[in-house]
């Protein structure tokens, strides 16, 4: 084969993967109820191109070649009905084409597509959530045609990419001189509008006003023989750059979604210029809505990092701890040098010093935002459970941390009411130092432990810990305020010394527990190798029995937690509290039937283990009991 024939156009036709093909059919019937996202998302695209051909110019300044002068073109054909847009940033090779065209190659896909239920409307608050970036052109257009052509690459290397959006694509290899991306659109019937420069410039005013990238639209010819020209019709300067009181709320919101491709707007924000030993401007984000990967703690985060308005990298994870990864933004710094690495990143005081420093910022802006007690709310339903990790993670941010969590308590019925640490010191009695909370699976089990009956009478609060790490984060969050904390499930409980409780006599005394004696160690050798323990209670006022682990034993929310994590905690033991006052531990007592007896102190302990959320080893057995006393 010669090399001309080896570098003679190739066309070839692909289908879709199943997930594009899927997303497509969404957005062509009219996913967005804002079609204009469109514009956004690929000037966005080009943005970015041109990011990464500046990045890879700092070793390689021949990529620039003759064309240094970076930007986005954009021109509309109303008689022909289409819109282009153009720019010169890094550009795609034939691979980078299908792969970033044929495919959803982002994570979180998976996921993505499990959630689709086929209802229009909350799938699109889906795909708003995912990000779509170039596949948005299908909102308006019919058909889309790609010319693109990568940096390092020769003229002859040039890229042609062709869908109408239904289940396939075209690529062909074409003759292109210059580098970068040529989109072009042809527009629906129904989106026509978009092919007016007027309307085109007010989008670009809406969308685009914050890049760093100069967008030149062509404007209309006045006269039939004047030729139209480009103009500049944004200001083309990095919003971050620019003084905070000339910034508007609106801008905000446009550049992060720009940054994040997202479709919500974000809760809050924090612009700060920091001058001195160190120099760097920052821009932090809360999102208005979690990513699909949040929980995956391997997932991509960080930051965008700019070095001297020079775009490095997009996520630059080593300015903020992992607990804070959803925080979306933008660090420029003047102290980093333009070559940075990754490596480099991970082994430097300079990046140590803005890492505290950024954290502290954006710590300090979540508590900010929890004076807008509605918007707080619908931050921690989102990021609450990974904030907790920051107790564990962030040692010397514990008391901030601490102060931004929400638990639910006895206070109120309420199961979504969230009360602070502050709170409940706030409202603790004379004498009380301890914060008592409860862990459980879910609210309702929390809410009904027989654990809580004590203190109920006592008119002592309990907050009620429901979240599936709440026991694993109590092990690190050991005093709040000058106070511990107490699991009230754990080791004994006394309120004595607490003044104000409005009863203060002992649910049991000493003469009812001398009497209870003989029936504990009856117990004690029925139940065997079952508990560690039996003994009588001053907890209860309405339950036969409770179960208690010794203060440092793993709870149920723990176990379950380690063992989903592949570790397998020793067997625990618990111990049977039983309230000798109960009419059902006084017909135990007065139980002359062994068998029954037997009977009636096993489905006490599996009863006691259920109060608990807890699981039956033998479900099979307990219910061969339930029916045998039935029938006697």
């Amino acid at each position: 084969m010669t090399m001309q024939e080896s570098l003679a156009p190739q066309k070839e036709t692909m289908g879709f993967q199943t997930e594009v093909s899927k997303l497509l059919h969404l957005m062509i019937h009219s996913l967005y109820s804002n079609p204009e996202i469109f514009l956004r998302e690929l000037i966005s695209n080009a943005s970015d191109a041109a990011d990464k051909l500046r990045f890879e110019a700092l070793s390689r300044q021949e990529l620039l070649a003759d064309d240094a002068e970076l930007g986005i073109w954009i021109d509309v054909d109303q008689d022909a009905g289409t819109l282009t847009l153009r720019d010169n940033g890094i550009g795609m090779s034939r691979d980078e084409v299908i792969q970033n065209l044929g495919t959803i190659a982002r994570s979180g896909t998976s996921e993505f597509m499990k959630n689709l239920t086929g209802d229009e409307k909350k799938d699109s608050q889906l795909i708003g959530q995912f990000g779509v970036g170039f596949y948005s052109a299908f909102v308006v257009a019919d058909k889309v045609v790609l010319t693109t052509r990568r940096a390092d690459t020769t003229a002859a290397e040039g890229v042609r990419w062709e869908s109408e959006g239904t289940g396939e694509f075209s690529v062909e290899t074409i003759e292109q001189v210059a580098r970068g991306t040529t989109i072009t659109l042809h527009l629906r019937e129904a989106s026509r509008e978009f092919a007016d420069s007027w309307r085109v410039r007010n989008i670009i005013h809406k969308y685009a006003e914050h890049i760093a990238l100069p967008v030149h639209l062509k404007a209309p010819a006045e006269k039939e023989d004047e030729v139209a020209a480009y103009e500049v019709v944004n200001q083309a300067k990095a919003l971050w750059s620019r003084p905070r009181t000339e910034i508007k709320d609106d801008e905000y919101k446009a550049f992060y979604k720009h940054i994040a491709h997202d479709f919500e707007d974000p809760l809050t924000w924090s612009h700060n210029k920091v001058e001195g030993k160190l120099e760097y401007t920052s821009l932090l984000y809360v999102p208005g809505r979690a990513p699909f990967d949040l929980y995956q703690r391997e997932g991509v985060r960080g930051l965008k990092l700019y070095v001297q308005r020079v775009f490095i990298m997009d996520d630059a994870e080593q300015f903020m701890p992992l607990y804070l990864r959803f925080i979306k933004g933008v660090i420029d710094s003047n102290d980093l040098p333009l070559n940075v690495s990754r490596e480099l990143l991970q082994s430097s005081d300079v990046i140590d010093s803005m890492k505290s420093a950024l954290t502290k910022r954006a710590l300090d802006m979540i508590t900010k935002l929890a004076d807008d007690k509605e918007a707080y709310a619908k931050f921690y339903a989102m990021f609450g459970q990974v904030l907790k990790e920051g107790l564990a993670e962030d040692s010397s941010n514990q008391e901030k941390i601490a102060k931004l969590l929400r638990f639910a308590s006895t206070a109120s019925d309420d199961q979504s009411a969230s009360v602070a640490l502050a709170d409940y010191v706030a409202r603790m009695k004379e004498g009380q130092n301890t914060i008592y909370f409860l862990t459980a699976d879910n609210y309702t089990t929390a809410s009904q432990s027989p654990h809580l009956e004590l203190f109920r009478k006592k008119g002592v609060e309990v907050l009620l810990l429901v979240d599936r790490i709440d026991e694993w984060m109590m092990s690190y969050l050991r005093e709040f305020d000058g106070k511990s904390f107490q699991h009230i499930g754990k080791g004994e409980v006394d309120l004595s010394a607490i003044n104000g409780a409005e009863d203060t006599e002992p649910a049991v005394s000493e003469e009812q527990t001398q009497q209870a004696t003989a029936l504990v160690e009856r117990l004690k050798q029925s139940l065997g190798e079952r508990v560690k323990e039996v003994r009588v209670t001053n907890r209860l006022s309405e339950s036969p029995t409770c179960l208690v682990l010794d203060a440092f034993d793993p709870g149920l929310q723990m176990r379950q937690l380690m063992e989903a994590a592949g570790q397998k905690l020793p067997d625990v033991k618990p111990i049977l509290e039983i309230n000798p006052t109960h009419s059902l531990i006084n017909q135990l007592a007065n139980e002359g039937d062994e068998a029954r007896f037997a009977d009636l102190a096993a489905v006490l302990l599996d009863q006691a283990a259920l109060a608990e959320g807890g699981q039956l080893e033998d479900p099979a057995a307990y219910v061969r009991r339930i029916q045998r006393l039935l029938q006697a």
